[in-house]
C-alpha cells in the first residue's frame, strides 16, 4: 500500500501545479497596430498674452473751472469727437470779449499811425515838414502793428481756452468711470477725468522666448515668414475666440532680463449680436486681460501622427515599437512635436508606412515575436469632441 502511495504522489503533485506550467509557455503576444499615415496638420505654438487696447487717452482739462457737465454714461461706447465734458464758459467768454476789446483798440491805434505817417510824408515832399518828423511816424506805426499782433495773438489764446470748455473724445472707444463729479474744480493737474480706450481692433502682445522665437523663424521663414502665421486665442473661460488675427510688430531688441522677445498682433473684436438690438455693443475682448495665445501655420503640413498612448519612455528618450521582420517588435526612437487631443505629431523617427503597436505595448520586449492584429478604435463617448483630425496641434 505505501508503495502505491509513492508511486501517486508524482500525479498529485504535478495536478496541483497551474495550466501554464503544464502546457509550457503561452505564444506571442497579441498586440493592436496600425499603419503610421502622414496627414494635415495646423501647427501651433502656445504662449501666454495680454489684451491691448491699440489707442488709449487719459482725458484731463486743459483750463482750470467748474465742471458743468457730464455728457457720457459711464462705460458706454462713444464716437469720435463726441463731447464728453462741459467746464463753466461764462468766465472764458469774458476773456474772448476783453481780448476782442483789446484787438479793436490796438486797430485803432494802427489806424491813427497810419494817418500820421501819411501827413509826415506829405510835408515832407511840400518841404514844410522833416524827415525826423517822418521817421517817428514810421517807428509809431509799427509799434501799433505790433501791439495789434499781440492783441490777436491774445484773442487767439482766449479762444482757444474757451474751446477747452468743452472736452471731447479723440477717437471713438469705450469710456470708463468719472473721477470728477459736476460741481468739482478740474484743471490740468487735477488728473484724469476719465479713461477712454478704442475697442476694435485690438492688440495681443505676448513674449516669447528667444528659443521659441528662433524656432517659430525656422520653420515659417522659407514659407513667408509672418505672412504664414496667423494668431487665435482662448479666453480664460476656455473659449476659442473666433476672430483670427496677424503680427504687426515683432520687437527689435531681447529682454536682458527675462530672454524674451516681445510679439504683437492685431486681431478684429467685433461686438456681439444682442437680443433686441439695444444698449452698447458687447465686445469678448478687453484691455489688459490675459490670454492664451495660439500661433499657427495658415496652411496645414504633412506629418506622421500616432496616438499618445503607442510612445513610451525611459532614461533613452521617448520610443516606439514597431513590427518588423518576422513579427518581431522592434523599438524605434521617435521625437514628438505637437499635440492633437489624444494623438501626437512625430517629427523625427518614423517616415510614414511603419507599423505601430499602440495596444498591448506593456507586454512587449525588444526582438520579442508578437502577434499582430488591427488595433480597436477608441470607444466614442456620448457627447465627446470631433475626431482630433481636425484640431490645432500644439506644442507639448
Amino acid at each position: 500500500m505505501l508503495r502505491v502511495l509513492l508511486a501517486a504522489l508524482p500525479l498529485l503533485l504535478l495536478s496541483a501545479l497551474p495550466v501554464q506550467a503544464q502546457f509550457g509557455p503561452q505564444g506571442p503576444p497579441a498586440v493592436g497596430v496600425i499603419t503610421a499615415e502622414k496627414r494635415p496638420v495646423t501647427e501651433t505654438t502656445e504662449f501666454i498674452g495680454r489684451v491691448e487696447a491699440i489707442d488709449r487717452v487719459d482725458l484731463r482739462a486743459r483750463v482750470t473751472g467748474f465742471l458743468e457737465e457730464r455728457l457720457f454714461r459711464e462705460g458706454q461706447e462713444v464716437t469720435e469727437r463726441q463731447p464728453l465734458f462741459r467746464l463753466e464758459r461764462p468766465p472764458f467768454e469774458a476773456q474772448v470779449a476783453q481780448a476782442q476789446a483789446q484787438v479793436a483798440a490796438a486797430e485803432a491805434e494802427l489806424n491813427n499811425a497810419t494817418i500820421a505817417l501819411n501827413r509826415a510824408r506829405e510835408l515832407v515832399r511840400s518841404q514844410a515838414g522833416t524827415q525826423v518828423r517822418v521817421d517817428d511816424a514810421t517807428a509809431n506805426q509799427r509799434t501799433a502793428q505790433a501791439q495789434l499782433l499781440g492783441a490777436q495773438a491774445q484773442l487767439r489764446v482766449a479762444q482757444i481756452n474757451l474751446g477747452y470748455t468743452e472736452i471731447t473724445a479723440p477717437f471713438g472707444g469705450k469710456i470708463g468711470r468719472s473721477n470728477f463729479s459736476p460741481g468739482a474744480v478740474v484743471g490740468p493737474d487735477s488728473g484724469p477725468l476719465a479713461t477712454i480706450v478704442s475697442q476694435d481692433p485690438m492688440r495681443v502682445a505676448f513674449p516669447v522666448s528667444l528659443r521659441a522665437g528662433l524656432e517659430l523663424r525656422d520653420r515659417y521663414e522659407s514659407r513667408g515668414g509672418v505672412e504664414a502665421v496667423q494668431v487665435r486665442i482662448r479666453l480664460a473661460n476656455n473659449q476659442i475666440f473666433s476672430e483670427t488675427g496677424r503680427i504687426e510688430f515683432i520687437d527689435t531688441q531681447v529682454n536682458r532680463d527675462t530672454d524674451t522677445l516681445l510679439i504683437r498682433a492685431r486681431i478684429a473684436n467685433p461686438p456681439r449680436s444682442q437680443p433686441g438690438g439695444t444698449g452698447d455693443p458687447e465686445r469678448q475682448l478687453i484691455d489688459g486681460m490675459f490670454v492664451t495665445v495660439f500661433v499657427e501655420g495658415v496652411e496645414p503640413v504633412q506629418a506622421v501622427v500616432i496616438p499618445r498612448a503607442a510612445v513610451l519612455q525611459d532614461q533613452g528618450g521617448n520610443y516606439v515599437f514597431t513590427v518588423g521582420a518576422e513579427n518581431r517588435a522592434q523599438r524605434t526612437s521617435v521625437t514628438l512635436g505637437r499635440s492633437l487631443a489624444d494623438q501626437v505629431v512625430i517629427e523625427g523617427g518614423l517616415q510614414g508606412g511603419e507599423t505601430v503597436i499602440t495596444q498591448g505595448v506593456q507586454r512587449v520586449r525588444a526582438g520579442q515575436p508578437v502577434q499582430p492584429n488591427p488595433a480597436t478604435p477608441p470607444a466614442v463617448r456620448e457627447g465627446a469632441s470631433p475626431s482630433p483630425a481636425a484640431a490645432p496641434a500644439q506644442r507639448n
